[in-house]
């Protein structure tokens, strides 16, 4: 117990160190700053090994409740966001958002394949690096299932800075600039008892949800089963009692998670992670502009079928950065529920549908495997 807790209060100066990284990166306004400089810096003291850190974790990484503890935070963040506005949009349009998710698990699937066929690395971590469905999200089950999380972490953040780099000026530029203060909330930011109580609540349901998972056997419970839990209670409440659940739930909550879940991958990266990476990086690069440009026209078809206005079109479909695409959404005077609506969808989609299936094509791949060495042999 006391050889635990040391390593633990280790594990918790690494990871501020790494956070260092988080703090600098996040300083330039990219939504997810704060876990991919977690994990360069991390990344960095893994491969490296000074004599700073060493003894601050152990060859495989952090203890695993840093990344549950993480992905519990992001799996009630997430889970918050299902609630009456977004099943509103559902109802309303559900043709065209189910046609446009299903096109980008498509486009995704297909670049999870290519890069697969013509680079070194293996089908898995192939499809999660390829899947739009949120960095730290697919960040956080790859880690879980077995991944290169070097690979995985590199072409989803390349992916995710593609996007908000050019998909906001590009809409901006198209419709000019708005004016105004963005604010996009969606959570009760006073604390009082009432909102405390939501916060234990939230926190008890999530537990409860990745416990249920976990004997499910679901991949990454501790992000997909607090994530529904949390998301579940949200969306009973709202047609319930006609408002959302009254959660305190502080902004600092989601960069802790970040913290935790970008210094837990890093921690686990070593050298033959990056072994052939090149040819990875540039198929992955490939890949990534192919299915941006891809949905980029494919939500210009959905305004000339629906009449939506293009600016909110692009927003809700472009694979990445909901809070970007929020923010942006409202700035510009788009239908930012509609937009919101749809990119949580499609992250909620992509986090429950493909995790499961992904696990069936690698023990199918391994199964055929070991009766290609069978019959060789």
């Amino acid at each position: 117990m006391k050889m635990s807790f040391r390593l633990g209060r280790s594990n918790l100066i690494f990871i501020i160190i790494s956070g260092i990284g988080g703090l600098v990166l996040s300083l330039t306004g990219l939504s997810i700053g704060w876990m991919i400089g977690t994990l360069i810096v991390a990344g960095i003291l893994s491969l490296l090994n000074p004599k700073l850190i060493r003894g601050l974790h152990r060859e495989k990484g952090l203890e695993g409740y840093w990344l549950r503890t993480g992905q519990l935070l992001l799996g009630i963040e997430i889970g918050q966001q299902i609630n009456l506005s977004v099943i509103n949009v559902l109802t309303q349009g559900w043709l065209t958002i189910t046609a446009m998710i299903l096109i980008s698990i498509i486009l995704s699937l297909a670049s999870g394949f290519v890069l697969f066929h013509f680079s070194k690395t293996d089908l898995i971590t192939s499809l999660y690096g390829t899947t739009p469905g949120g960095l730290s999200s697919m960040l956080g089950i790859a880690a879980d299932v077995g991944a290169n999380v070097a690979i995985v972490s590199i072409i989803q953040t390349m992916r995710v800075i593609l996007v908000e780099g050019t998909i906001p000026v590009t809409v901006s530029a198209w419709s000019g600039l708005g004016s105004g203060k963005a604010v996009v909330s969606g959570v009760a930011a006073t604390l009082n008892p009432v909102t405390a109580a939501g916060l234990i609540f939230a926190v008890v349901i999530a537990a409860s949800g990745a416990l249920a998972g976990k004997k499910l056997r679901m991949p990454a419970p501790w992000l997909l089963g607090s994530m529904l839990g949390v998301g579940i209670a949200q969306a009973l409440t709202g047609l319930i009692a006609g408002k959302n659940l009254p959660i305190w739930w502080p902004h600092d909550l989601i960069i802790v998670a970040q913290l935790m879940i970008g210094a837990s991958v890093g921690a686990r990266l070593n050298r033959k992670m990056f072994a052939g990476v090149a040819r990875t990086v540039v198929m992955g690069l490939l890949g990534s502009l192919g299915l941006m440009a891809a949905m980029f026209l494919c939500a210009l078809l959905v305004t000339d079928v629906t009449g939506i206005d293009p600016v909110t079109s692009i927003l809700a479909f472009s694979p990445g950065g909901i809070d970007v695409m929020a923010v942006t959404s409202v700035v510009l005077h788009a239908n930012s529920t509609f937009v919101v609506a749809v990119q949580v969808l499609r992250v909620l989609a992509i986090c429950i549908i493909l995790p499961p299936f992904f696990s069936l094509m690698a023990r199918h791949q391994k199964h055929s495997e070991q009766q290609t060495k069978v019959s060789s042999g």
